[in-house]
C-alpha cells in the first residue's frame, strides 16, 4: 500500500518536525550557536510549511484520522477542518517571525539551557497546533496540558528570580483551573454516554439547559486562557516575566487558541447556539477591552504595557465573538457571517502586531537591560532597523489605514451598525452601546501606542548608557521584517485575505458563498451595501504623499536657506529630565479613571533632604476579589492540615468512615 497524501498528514508531519527539534536540542543542551543558528532556523521552515499548507487547505473538505497512541480504548482522533485549518496558519506563520528573532536573540547565562529552552520551545509550537487539530476530549486536554506545562517552564526561564517564580505558578494555577472547567464542559457535551470524540458530541441532541451548562464551563475555562476580565490576573504578571520570544508566542497564539476553543464549542460541538449567550460574551469581550487599555495607558513597564494590551485586543476579539453568537442565534446568518469575519481577522492581525511589539521590547531590553520607560529614550537614533519595524506594529495596533488593524476593526465597527436587525428591542438599544466602546478603545489605544513608541524611541536619551545602544542582528532584523510584512499584506489585501477564510464561516454558519466585493481591490462586505473600502487605493495615496515631502524636503535643502538651532523657548539647555515621562503620559488617564485604579502614593516629607512622590497603580480586582479568595484558601488549608496528625491509626480509621460511606451511598 502507498503513503497516500494529506493536509492532515502533512500538518501533522510538521508538528512532529518540532518535537524533534526540540529532541535534538538536548544533543548540545549548552551550545548556544546550535540552538540558534540551527534549530531555530529550522523551526522557522517548519512553521512556514505549516502555514503553506493550512493556507492551500483552506478549502479542501474536512480530513480525519486516528493515531495508535493514548489509553486502551482511548486513541487520539484528529481532524482538519477549515477552522483547525485557519488558526494553524497563523501559528504557522507567527512561529516563522518568532523563531528567526529567537535565533538571534537567546543568550548564554539566561536560566534554563539553550538546549533545554529549545525543547521547551518546540514542544509549546507542536502541543498549540495539536490542540488544534484534535477530535476528541481526550487528545485535546493531552495537547492542551502540554501547552500550559511548556509555557509556564518557559515563563520560568530565569527562575532563580523570585518574582518570576510567583508568576509562573499563578499561570499555571489558572490554568488548571481553567483546564478543570473545560473538561466538565466536554463531560457534559457528551450527553451522558461514554464517548469522547466530538463526532459524538456534534450528534448528541441537549437540551437548553444543559448546552448553556457547557457553554458556560468552555467561557470560563477558554477565558481563563484568553485572560478576560476577572480572569486576568495571571497575564499582565506572566507575560513580563517571560522572554520577548516566548510572550509574543504566547500572546499572539497561545491566547488565539482560547478563541478557537470557543469557536469549536460554540459554532460546531453545541450546534446552534442561542442569542443571549452572545450577550454575555459581548459583555466580557467589551469590559476586557476598556479594562485592558486603561490600565495599559498608565504602566511604566514596557511589557507589561504590551501585556495589558494583549488583554485589550482579545478583548476586542470576542466581542466580535459575542456579536456573531447573538446574530446566529437570532437567525441572521450573513450578519454573522461578518462579525465572525472581523474576529477572525483581528485574530490574524493581533497574532502579527503584537509580536513585533513584544520582540521589539526583546531587541530593546538587551540592547540596554532596561524595562522601565523611564530610563528610556532617543533610541531611534541607535537602534533604527529596531525603532522602523517597531513602528509598523505601532501603527497596526493603533488601528491607522493601510495597515491591517483598521480592517478588522473597521469590520467589527461595521457588524455593530446592523444591531438594529435584532428582534428583540433591548437589544437593539444596547449594542449600539457597544460600538461606543470599541471605538473609544480604539482611541486609548492609538493613544497607548504614542506613549510606547514615543517615550522608547523618540527624544532624548534619558540615562548616558543608552548611547552605547547596538541594533538588532540580521536573524532579529528577518523575523521582525517579515511579521512587519505581514501586517502589510493583510492590510493591503484584505478581499483576497477574506476569500481564503470564507471557508471558515461558510463551515461554522452553513452558509453559501457570500461576496466581499464585485472588484478585488475593494472591499465591500456583504451586510453593508453602502459601505466599502479601498486599501490598494489609500495604499497608493499614502505612497504619493509621502513621495511629495521627501521630494519638497530634498529641493529645500539644495537652495540656500539659512540654518540655525531650534527656538529652544528661552532656556540656555535642553536636557533629558524636560522630556514628559511615562508617568506624566499616563496622567491624564490615571485621574480620570481613578477608581479603577488601587492606588498607593509614597508622599515626601517637608524635611527630607532628597524628596520623592511615587505613585504605584495597582489592580483593584486583585485586591477586591483574589486577596479574599487566597485568604478563604489559606483558612480552609489551615483546617484541613489539622487532620495531619502523623498517626497511622487516625489515617486507617478515615479510610475505614470513607468506606463505609460510600457503602452506604450505594446500597
Amino acid at each position: 500500500m502507498g503513503f497516500t497524501f494529506s493536509y492532515l498528514n502533512g500538518c501533522l508531519a510538521m508538528l512532529l518536525a518540532w518535537g524533534g527539534i526540540g529532541l535534538a536540542g538536548l544533543v548540545r543542551p549548552r551550545s548556544v550557536e546550535f540552538a540558534g543558528r540551527t534549530l531555530f532556523p529550522l523551526g522557522a521552515l517548519c512553521g512556514a510549511a505549516l502555514a503553506a499548507l493550512a493556507v492551500a487547505s483552506l478549502a479542501v473538505p474536512a480530513e480525519q484520522t486516528v493515531l495508535p497512541l493514548g489509553l486502551p480504548g482511548l486513541p487520539f482522533h484528529l481532524r482538519r477542518d477549515a477552522l483547525s485549518s485557519a488558526f494553524l496558519a497563523l501559528l504557522g506563520a507567527t512561529s516563522v517571525g518568532v523563531s528567526l528573532f529567537a535565533a538571534g536573540y537567546f543568550r548564554r547565562g539566561e536560566g534554563t539551557a539553550p538546549g533545554l529552552l529549545c525543547l521547551e520551545y518546540h514542544v509549546f509550537l507542536a502541543s498549540m497546533g495539536f490542540v488544534m487539530l484534535a477530535d476528541d476530549a481526550y487528545a485535546f486536554m493531552v495537547g492542551w496540558e502540554c501547552m500550559a506545562l511548556s509555557s509556564y517552564f518557559l515563563v520560568t526561564t530565569q527562575h532563580r528570580i523570585p518574582e518570576i517564580r510567583s508568576a509562573g505558578f499563578l499561570y499555571l494555577l489558572v490554568a488548571h483551573v481553567g483546564a478543570i472547567s473545560i473538561l466538565l464542559g466536554f463531560g457534559v457535551l457528551q450527553g451522558g454516554s461514554w464517548q469522547f470524540t466530538f463526532d459524538a458530541m456534534r450528534s448528541a441532541r441537549l437540551d437548553p439547559a444543559w448546552a448553556s451548562a457547557a457553554f458556560g464551563l468552555a467561557l470560563f475555562g477558554f477565558g481563563a486562557k484568553a485572560g478576560l476580565v476577572p480572569l486576568h490576573v495571571w497575564l499582565p504578571e506572566a507575560h513580563p516575566a517571560a522572554p520577548s520570544p516566548v510572550s509574543a508566542l504566547m500572546s499572539g497564539v497561545m491566547l488565539k487558541t482560547a478563541v478557537y476553543g470557543m469557536l469549536r464549542v460554540c459554532f460546531d460541538l453545541v450546534g446552534a447556539p442561542q442569542w443571549w449567550w452572545g450577550l454575555i460574551v459581548l459583555g466580557l469581550g467589551l469590559g476586557s477591552a476598556f479594562y485592558g487599555v486603561i490600565f495599559a495607558a498608565v504602566q511604566t513597564d514596557m511589557k507589561r504595557l504590551l501585556a495589558w494590551s494583549s488583554i485589550e485586543n482579545l478583548g476586542v476579539i470576542f466581542a466580535g465573538l459575542g456579536l456573531a453568537i447573538v446574530f446566529r442565534g437570532s437567525n441572521l446568518a450573513p450578519l454573522a457571517a461578518l462579525a465572525l469575519m472581523a474576529t477572525l481577522y483581528h485574530c490574524l492581525n493581533h497574532a502579527l502586531m503584537k509580536s513585533i511589539l513584544f520582540l521589539g521590547t526583546g531587541a530593546v531590553l538587551h540592547a540596554t537591560g532596561e524595562r522601565n520607560l523611564g530610563r528610556l529614550g532617543g533610541l531611534i537614533h541607535r537602534m533604527p532597523w529596531i525603532a522602523w519595524l517597531t513602528l509598523v506594529g505601532v501603527l497596526a495596533i493603533a488601528g491607522l489605514p493601510p495597515l491591517n488593524g483598521f480592517v478588522s476593526e473597521w469590520l467589527l465597527l461595521q457588524s455593530f451598525l446592523f444591531a438594529g436587525r435584532v428582534p428583540e428591542s433591548f437589544v437593539n438599544m444596547l449594542l449600539p452601546l457597544g460600538a461606543a466602546v470599541v471605538a473609544l478603545c480604539t482611541a486609548l489605544a492609538g493613544y497607548v501606542m504614542v506613549k510606547f513608541f514615543g517615550v522608547i524611541f523618540l527624544g532624548q536619551p534619558r540615562e548616558p548608557t543608552l548611547a552605547q545602544a547596538p541594533d538588532g542582528g540580521i536573524l532579529e532584523r528577518l523575523g521582525l521584517l517579515w511579521l512587519a510584512l505581514g501586517c502589510l499584506a493583510l492590510g493591503v489585501l484584505p478581499v483576497q485575505v477574506i476569500a481564503m477564510l470564507e471557508p471558515v464561516t461558510r463551515e461554522l454558519l452553513h452558509l453559501p458563498a457570500l461576496s466581499w466585493g464585485s472588484r478585488w481591490w475593494l472591499l465591500a462586505p456583504p451586510a453593508a451595501g453602502q459601505a466599502s473600502y479601498g486599501p490598494l487605493a489609500l495604499f497608493a495615496l499614502t505612497l504619493l504623499v509621502v513621495f511629495i515631502a521627501l521630494l519638497a524636503l530634498r529641493v529645500s535643502i539644495r537652495q540656500r536657506t539659512r540654518r540655525g538651532p531650534a527656538w529652544d523657548c528661552g532656556f540656555a539647555r535642553l536636557d533629558p529630565r524636560m522630556q514628559d515621562t511615562a508617568e506624566g503620559f499616563g496622567q491624564p488617564i490615571r485621574h480620570i479613571f481613578e477608581p479603577f485604579f488601587a492606588m498607593h502614593r509614597e508622599l515626601p516629607s517637608p524635611f527630607d533632604a532628597a524628596p520623592r512622590y511615587r505613585v504605584a497603580v495597582g489592580d483593584r480586582l486583585w485586591t477586591l476579589l483574589y486577596e479574599p479568595l487566597a485568604g478563604i484558601v489559606r483558612a480552609a488549608a489551615d483546617r484541613a492540615a489539622r487532620l495531619q496528625q502523623g498517626r497511622i491509626a487516625t489515617y486507617l480509621l478515615y479510610s475505614f468512615v470513607t468506606l463505609i460511606v460510600l457503602l452506604a451511598l450505594v446500597l
